[in-house]
């Protein structure tokens, strides 16, 4: 049969190779890796966590585009088109760069069926091995101990929070997911763990390998008033710091766990105080609490489990008073939307519930149902006070908070990259006034 000719028919194609979306191990990447020559030359960062993944490595690279290296990232899933997984020099790489990688994994593949993400990784790790980077970053899909990023030895890796999440595959407990996530180690080698309260899994795996731990509030810390910052590391500091462009209070958490990698890193990737302090101003990523300004003002935010979520509130606390919220709100079906409603729901004056095109996801009317028990059980406002309906789409569920909100309320569209990329698909909402323009 003749090989796929387009991006589109090359993603088909991979979707249809592996009966299951997730089949967690490293079997596979260890021989396609193999076959493929894949190794950097390059530092290569791994990050790795329950939240706060995508900031991270979108944190490392601005700093170290700011102190003028080449970078390379890799990151997933992504909000609209594939070729935002793929990032040279801050920029989503062109669909037809791609095309002879993915050839490549194709034709040296055998009788392997690697699943979509371990094919994809694959093509993108070939792209990036090609270029001439000066810094890798790669963030992992699921876990960390086999997952398919995990096929390549981090020179640095970083854990970001560790919480409840993807129990089925990862365990029931923080302790459980924090071992997952340990994975990521290498003997000798430095990790950073953003987490201020990380569960002891990590340092006792650390212990047990021989990794170089480096602990927030022990290796490394931050403090700072309303209008800066200040960190400090086991030898370097950094003080009247701007806060990161990034906004929400995580985002310090994040900010100080890649200032620790870039200690850990100094002798291969030096860097200046002044690409620390423009790389943190100018970093930007879709979707981590980005307001959209206008009337009404819109915030998009990819919180999709309680720990994501917990933030979020706390992030729409500090924004200031809107009369009404309204949510445009889809999640997968994995995920505890009970729990994730009943931490939002205090906030919330208007629900959108979304269908999202995925065959994992929750539907709205699951969603509407799950209110509607929190209503009953009296953990919610009663009826009258708030609204909630179905949609079919995440775009029609924004319009509809559109048009029954009013200039001076709030519209938060959360949950999966799929609700949040469902109303991007073409381009930022703008607002003015009652309606979209």
């Amino acid at each position: 049969m003749p090989l796929p000719s387009t991006l589109a028919e090359w993603l088909a194609h991979c979707e249809r190779l592996h009966p299951r979306t997730i089949d967690l191990t490293l079997a596979r990447m260890a021989v396609l890796r193999e076959r493929l020559s894949l190794s950097f030359a390059v530092p290569l960062v791994i990050v790795a966590g329950t939240n706060g993944k995508g900031s991270t490595c979108a944190m490392l690279e601005a700093v170290a585009m700011q102190a003028g290296y080449r970078v390379g990232v890799h990151t997933s899933p992504h909000l609209v088109h594939f070729e935002e997984r793929c990032r040279i020099d801050g920029r989503p790489v062109q669909a037809a760069a791609l095309l002879p990688h993915f050839e490549a994994v194709e034709r040296i593949r055998g009788d392997i069926a690697p699943t979509f993400f371990e094919f994809t990784l694959l093509a993108i790790v070939r792209l990036l091995v090609a270029q001439r980077l000066d810094l890798v970053v790669l963030e992992v899909g699921l876990g960390g101990r086999f997952d398919a990023v995990n096929a390549f030895d981090a020179d640095c890796a970083v854990i970001t929070s560790i919480d409840l999440d993807h129990m089925e595959y990862l365990g029931p407990t923080r302790e459980a997911i924090g071992f997952e996530k340990a994975g990521i180690m290498r003997a000798g080698r430095p990790v950073v763990v953003s987490d201020p309260m990380p569960p002891q899994s990590i340092a006792r795996h650390a212990a047990a390998v021989g990794a170089d731990l480096r602990l927030s509030g022990r290796d490394f810390s931050f403090s700072g008033d309303r209008q800066q910052w200040n960190w400090a590391g086991r030898e370097l500091s950094y003080k009247g710091l701007a806060y990161p462009a990034l906004r929400g209070a995580n985002q310090l958490l994040n900010a100080a766990g890649v200032l620790a990698a870039f200690e850990a890193l100094r002798e291969t990737v030096p860097i200046t105080a002044q690409a620390v302090r423009s790389g943190l101003a100018t970093t930007d990523l879709p979707g981590r609490f980005q307001i959209v300004p206008g009337q009404p003002t819109i915030v998009l935010d990819v919180a999709h489990n309680p720990h994501a979520v917990a933030a979020l509130v706390q992030n729409l606390d500090q924004m200031g008073f809107y009369p009404r919220t309204h949510a445009v709100f889809g999640a997968m079906r994995d995920k505890d939307t009970l729990e994730i409603l009943r931490r939002m729901s205090p906030v919330i004056d208007a629900w959108h519930f979304t269908d999202l095109p995925t065959a994992r996801a929750a539907s709205a009317q699951a969603l509407l149902e799950q209110h509607a028990e929190l209503v009953r059980s009296g953990v919610r406002r009663a009826p009258a006070a708030v609204s909630a309906e179905c949609h079919a789409d995440p775009s029609l569920a924004l319009r509809a908070a559109l048009e029954s909100a009013d200039p001076a309320d709030r519209i938060v569209v959360f949950g999966s990259f799929f609700t949040v990329g469902g109303v991007l698909g073409n381009g930022l909402p703008r607002t003015a006034a009652k309606h979209a323009v």
